[in-house]
């Protein structure tokens, strides 16, 4: 039973959100029959239900749509079928489904606010696109497909600067490995080809006047990422090519920063308290590094799969 249970779960909080229906008394809803898609022991569900779940269907082909609003009426009926026997079990006073509903409705009338609230920002003026893809040469006149060999270090932060001392000391990477080895740190090495576009803007800068075999070291939650660009090859994207992502780019960023300012706002219209071990949640968090994607469009080609930090270390000679 408790296994059915986890299985049915998410199944059971979707139908019972939505509230797949509601027995009706009156006769008004009865004389429009083409309003009611399908009925699980007198409990209608409507063609308004099946019209929401298609319109978030990701591009959906007319052609499919027959089809589509088929299988949504089944989904319901086992949805309905489904959370009514919860009910009749009292599955709906569960502490967990209580949490996880309570949890979902927050979630949904947050995001409905803040649509409502914001609408479609402004498409960016075409200053704004030239700006931004001037600021950014490693993105455009300047971008590159990077090979990159990556070291995954596990080391606790009194141990860091001790490795990081490590790696400008040794004379290859395969030296540098072997000293991991040695000292017993979990390593766990890969490597792959990523476009700019790819690389978190935090790092990019740098990276981009790396020259070949040169590398570079950041702090994880875990450890330490050691990163050799191992070769890049230089591909340009015209303003024009990359327009279109820009536009994008900058809308988010917009709609980001009044979703932002209109949630600072009903913030401190709010009376808001931490209590006891959150106390310190009240505290102003450090700002996290912005590592926004950049926008420019290309195909890309994936990560190779996690290799051996040996077999890595002999693709790459020198550090310096």
């Amino acid at each position: 039973m408790h296994g059915l249970k986890k299985l049915y779960l998410p199944l059971l909080i979707v139908a019972l959100i939505a509230g797949c229906g509601d027995k009706k008394d009156g006769t008004a809803e009865e004389s429009k029959p083409t309003q009611v898609a399908a009925k699980v022991n007198g409990t209608e569900l409507t063609v308004s239900q099946v019209n929401y779940a298609l319109q978030r269907i990701p591009n959906l082909d007319k052609d499919q749509s027959k089809a589509a609003s088929l299988q949504v009426i089944r989904n319901l009926v086992d949805q309905e079928v489904l959370a009514q026997k919860a009910q009749s079990e009292k599955l709906d006073r569960d502490p967990v489904v209580v949490q996880a509903l309570d949890a979902a409705r927050r979630q949904i009338m947050a995001e409905v606010y803040m649509t409502r609230k914001l609408g479609t920002p402004a498409e960016p003026t075409d200053a704004e696109v030239s700006d931004y893809f001037n600021k950014h040469p490693e993105l455009f006149t300047k971008r590159k497909i990077y090979r990159l060999q990556e070291l995954s270090i596990k080391a606790p932060k009194e141990k860091q600067e001790t490795i990081r001392k490590q790696l400008t000391d040794s004379k290859t990477l395969g030296d540098f490995v072997a000293w991991l080895k040695d000292e017993k740190y979990p390593v766990q090495a890969s490597q792959g080809v990523k476009p700019a576009e790819q690389l978190p803007q935090a790092i990019l800068p740098k990276l981009a006047e790396m020259p070949d075999g040169q590398a570079m070291i950041v702090n994880t939650p875990e450890g330490l990422l050691v990163i050799v660009l191992a070769d890049s090859q230089v591909q340009p994207v015209t303003q024009e090519q990359a327009k279109p992502a820009i536009a994008r780019l900058l809308q988010n960023e917009a709609r980001q920063k009044a979703a932002k300012a209109e949630l600072d706002k009903v913030k401190a219209e709010a009376k808001i308290e931490y209590v006891g071990e959150f106390a310190d949640a009240g505290k102003e968090a450090p700002a996290a590094p912005a590592t926004p994607a950049a926008p420019a469009e290309s195909a890309t080609t994936p990560a190779a799969p996690a290799a051996d930090a040996d077999a890595i270390s002999k693709g790459v000679s020198g550090l310096k």
